[in-house]
């Protein structure tokens, strides 16, 4: 009598199919109790740097508005508004870039459903572009993004 033996395969953990998974329909609130950066003095000593650049060129030319005569007191006005302006437009991206940085992170779950069911419990305190590794496989993460329609998904990176 002969023994037929089938093989059922590695009673390893399987990593996840290579695919998109999605997390939720609505991308709404997502990273939105995510710590925001706080710009740090190299942010607004840069921004510092930018706002006398730009007020030194401004002050060296003809104001755009020819109502303003160049070097009088209504052109400094003008170049310190238009100054600052820029240089609050610095640290708000710099601040951002920095928010979007400190939250990009790596989080391990031991399966695919574990991860998509943190994931969705969770989607507030995930930021867009945290990589997520799936059963140890560190060769083959996942990003969290947003998809066109604007769905929360995870995907192959």
């Amino acid at each position: 009598m002969a023994l037929a033996t089938a093989s059922v395969g590695c009673a390893h953990t399987q990593p996840p199919e290579r695919k998109v998974y999605v997390i939720s329909e609505d991308a709404n609130g997502v990273g939105s109790n995510v710590e925001r950066g706080t710009g740090g003095s190299g942010a607004e000593a840069y921004c510092n740097e930018m706002e006398k650049q730009c007020f030194t060129k401004c002050w060296r030319r003809k104001p755009k508005i020819d109502t303003i005569p160049k070097g009088k007191g209504r052109h400094h006005e003008y170049c310190t508004t238009l100054c600052q302006e820029e240089f609050n437009k610095c640290v708000k991206e710099l601040e951002e870039r920095e928010r979007q940085e400190s939250q990009k992170k790596e989080i391990h779950f031991p399966t695919m459903d574990a991860a998509l069911d943190w994931l969705r419990a969770h989607k507030t305190e995930v930021a867009v572009g945290t990589v997520v590794v799936v059963a140890g496989v560190i060769a083959a993460p996942y990003v969290v993004a947003i998809a066109a329609g604007g769905a929360l998904i995870l995907a192959p990176l």
